[in-house]
């Protein structure tokens, strides 16, 4: 299962992380940005692979491949999770989980 992309925890919670970097929650819309965050920390990077899926790619490399497709098909496609602590400019936190794609626009826009 992929990650979330909301805050799970804190201020916000249940709000919604968008691939622009904005938390949003029905027509409330905060900007994760330079401006608004104080300080963020990483707490948690996990790579996670979903089990039935990772048997279908190995299934399917090992007729086309044998043992090396098989090899293969199991130790591909990872997806990544990222668990961040956001400390906002306001005095409100929260912890939220993104995926890869929110997590790489996330460090352009706070570097």
């Amino acid at each position: 299962m992929g990650a979330k992309n909301k805050v799970i925890a804190g201020d916000y919670i249940n709000y919604s992380v968008s691939n622009l970097v904005h938390l949003f929650y029905w027509f409330k819309i905060i900007a994760i940005n330079k401006e608004t965050i104080q300080e963020y920390e990483v707490l948690d990077e996990s790579r996670t692979k979903s089990a039935i899926s990772a048997m279908g790619r190995g299934l399917l490399g090992s007729f086309a491949l044998g043992p090396v497709g098989l090899l293969a098909g199991l130790s591909a496609k990872s997806k990544g999770t990222h668990i961040i602590s956001i400390k906002f400019k306001n005095g409100k936190n929260s912890l939220i989980e993104i995926d890869d794609f929110i997590y790489k626009e996330l460090i352009k826009k706070l570097y």
